[in-house]
Protein backbone atom coordinates (compact mmCIF):
# COMPACT_ATOMS: atom_id res chain seq x y z
CA UNK A 1 0.00 0.00 0.00
CA UNK A 2 2.60 2.58 0.58
CA UNK A 3 3.93 2.02 -3.36
CA UNK A 4 0.84 2.98 -3.73
CA UNK A 5 0.65 6.53 -1.76
CA UNK A 6 3.80 7.93 -3.35
CA UNK A 7 1.76 6.89 -6.75
CA UNK A 8 -1.00 8.67 -6.11
CA UNK A 9 1.09 11.37 -4.78
CA UNK A 10 3.10 11.92 -7.80
CA UNK A 11 2.54 14.97 -9.97
CA UNK A 12 3.63 12.90 -13.49
CA UNK A 13 1.42 10.07 -12.60
CA UNK A 14 -1.81 12.17 -11.76
CA UNK A 15 -0.44 14.23 -15.23
CA UNK A 16 -0.68 11.51 -16.88
CA UNK A 17 -3.96 9.70 -15.68
CA UNK A 18 -5.43 12.49 -16.46
CA UNK A 19 -4.17 12.90 -19.77
CA UNK A 20 -5.48 9.61 -20.50
CA UNK A 21 -9.16 10.02 -19.20
CA UNK A 22 -9.02 13.22 -21.55
CA UNK A 23 -8.02 10.90 -24.50
CA UNK A 24 -10.43 8.28 -23.59
CA UNK A 25 -13.55 11.28 -23.71
CA UNK A 26 -12.24 12.72 -26.62
CA UNK A 27 -12.07 9.20 -28.63
CA UNK A 28 -15.82 8.87 -27.67
CA UNK A 29 -16.93 12.49 -28.12
CA UNK A 30 -15.00 12.35 -31.84
CA UNK A 31 -16.32 8.87 -32.89
CA UNK A 32 -19.77 10.52 -33.72
CA UNK A 33 -17.97 12.51 -35.78
CA UNK A 34 -15.92 9.37 -37.62
CA UNK A 35 -12.59 11.59 -36.49
CA UNK A 36 -10.09 9.69 -33.92
CA UNK A 37 -8.20 12.43 -31.14
CA UNK A 38 -5.12 12.14 -33.80
CA UNK A 39 -7.49 13.63 -36.89
CA UNK A 40 -8.53 15.94 -34.71
CA UNK A 41 -4.99 17.10 -33.39
CA UNK A 42 -3.85 17.28 -36.95
CA UNK A 43 -7.19 19.26 -38.24
CA UNK A 44 -6.59 21.76 -35.40
CA UNK A 45 -3.05 22.68 -35.93
CA UNK A 46 -4.00 22.72 -39.49
CA UNK A 47 -6.44 25.19 -39.11
CA UNK A 48 -4.44 27.50 -37.05
CA UNK A 49 -1.23 26.93 -38.96
CA UNK A 50 -2.38 25.80 -42.79
CA UNK A 51 0.27 25.00 -45.11
CA UNK A 52 2.54 22.68 -43.39
CA UNK A 53 4.34 19.51 -43.93
CA UNK A 54 3.83 16.38 -42.66
CA UNK A 55 6.96 16.73 -40.73
CA UNK A 56 6.02 19.85 -39.07
CA UNK A 57 2.76 18.88 -38.45
CA UNK A 58 4.06 15.94 -37.23
CA UNK A 59 6.15 17.49 -34.47
CA UNK A 60 2.99 19.84 -33.26
CA UNK A 61 0.95 16.79 -33.23
CA UNK A 62 3.35 14.58 -31.15
CA UNK A 63 3.44 11.35 -33.58
CA UNK A 64 6.21 9.96 -35.99
CA UNK A 65 5.99 11.42 -39.50
CA UNK A 66 5.09 8.03 -40.45
CA UNK A 67 1.72 7.99 -38.24
CA UNK A 68 1.00 11.32 -39.72
CA UNK A 69 1.41 10.32 -43.24
CA UNK A 70 -1.19 7.75 -42.22
CA UNK A 71 -2.78 10.47 -40.58
CA UNK A 72 -2.97 12.55 -43.46
CA UNK A 73 -3.85 9.93 -46.23
CA UNK A 74 -7.14 9.03 -44.14
CA UNK A 75 -7.93 12.84 -43.65
CA UNK A 76 -7.06 13.42 -47.68
CA UNK A 77 -9.39 9.89 -48.12
CA UNK A 78 -12.34 11.57 -46.30
CA UNK A 79 -11.94 15.27 -48.55
CA UNK A 80 -11.01 17.17 -45.13
CA UNK A 81 -7.39 17.54 -46.16
CA UNK A 82 -5.40 18.33 -49.36
CA UNK A 83 -1.63 18.40 -50.11
CA UNK A 84 -0.36 20.57 -52.48
CA UNK A 85 3.82 20.76 -53.44
CA UNK A 86 5.16 23.62 -51.54
CA UNK A 87 6.20 26.47 -53.89
CA UNK A 88 9.86 26.68 -52.78
CA UNK A 89 10.78 22.59 -52.12
CA UNK A 90 8.79 20.71 -54.49
CA UNK A 91 9.57 17.54 -53.09
CA UNK A 92 7.22 18.69 -50.03
CA UNK A 93 3.96 18.75 -49.83
CA UNK A 94 2.04 21.24 -47.70
CA UNK A 95 -1.45 20.32 -46.19
CA UNK A 96 -4.12 22.18 -45.77
CA UNK A 97 -7.89 22.02 -44.56
CA UNK A 98 -10.35 21.86 -47.40
CA UNK A 99 -14.16 23.67 -46.20
CA UNK A 100 -15.58 20.12 -45.31
CA UNK A 101 -12.40 19.68 -42.83
CA UNK A 102 -12.69 23.65 -41.50
CA UNK A 103 -16.53 22.48 -41.20
CA UNK A 104 -15.60 19.40 -39.29
CA UNK A 105 -13.18 20.60 -37.11
CA UNK A 106 -15.52 23.48 -35.59
CA UNK A 107 -17.81 20.72 -35.13
CA UNK A 108 -15.19 18.86 -33.43
CA UNK A 109 -13.97 21.93 -31.39
CA UNK A 110 -17.64 21.92 -30.06
CA UNK A 111 -17.27 18.06 -28.64
CA UNK A 112 -13.94 18.86 -27.00
CA UNK A 113 -15.07 22.02 -25.27
CA UNK A 114 -17.56 20.04 -23.55
CA UNK A 115 -15.51 17.30 -22.89
CA UNK A 116 -12.90 20.18 -21.23
CA UNK A 117 -15.68 21.53 -19.57
CA UNK A 118 -16.42 18.81 -17.75
CA UNK A 119 -13.08 18.24 -16.92
CA UNK A 120 -12.22 21.70 -15.18
CA UNK A 121 -15.89 22.17 -13.85
CA UNK A 122 -14.46 22.14 -10.56
CA UNK A 123 -12.71 24.83 -10.82
CA UNK A 124 -13.71 28.21 -11.01
CA UNK A 125 -11.92 30.73 -13.22
CA UNK A 126 -9.06 31.76 -11.65
CA UNK A 127 -8.14 27.91 -10.82
CA UNK A 128 -8.33 26.94 -14.44
CA UNK A 129 -5.95 29.73 -15.38
CA UNK A 130 -3.67 29.18 -12.58
CA UNK A 131 -3.62 25.66 -13.74
CA UNK A 132 -3.20 26.28 -17.06
CA UNK A 133 -0.11 28.72 -16.29
CA UNK A 134 1.16 25.93 -14.11
CA UNK A 135 0.73 23.49 -16.98
CA UNK A 136 2.81 25.80 -19.60
CA UNK A 137 5.78 26.51 -16.42
CA UNK A 138 6.03 22.79 -16.33
CA UNK A 139 6.38 22.42 -20.33
CA UNK A 140 8.54 25.24 -20.50
CA UNK A 141 11.18 23.73 -17.72
CA UNK A 142 11.67 20.61 -19.42
CA UNK A 143 11.60 21.70 -23.04
CA UNK A 144 15.06 24.44 -22.36
CA UNK A 145 18.15 23.69 -20.90
CA UNK A 146 17.91 25.73 -17.16
CA UNK A 147 20.18 23.18 -15.58
CA UNK A 148 24.36 23.80 -15.58
CA UNK A 149 26.16 20.90 -17.73
CA UNK A 150 26.99 18.07 -15.62
CA UNK A 151 30.86 17.83 -15.23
Amino acid sequence: MENRKILEDRVGYQLKRAEHALRLEMDVSLRELGLTTPQYAALSVLGDKPGLSGAALARRCFVTPQTMNQILVKLEGARFVERQPHPDHGRVLSAYLTKKGARRLSSAHEKIEVVEERMLAELGRKKRARLLDALRSCTESLETEKAAPMV
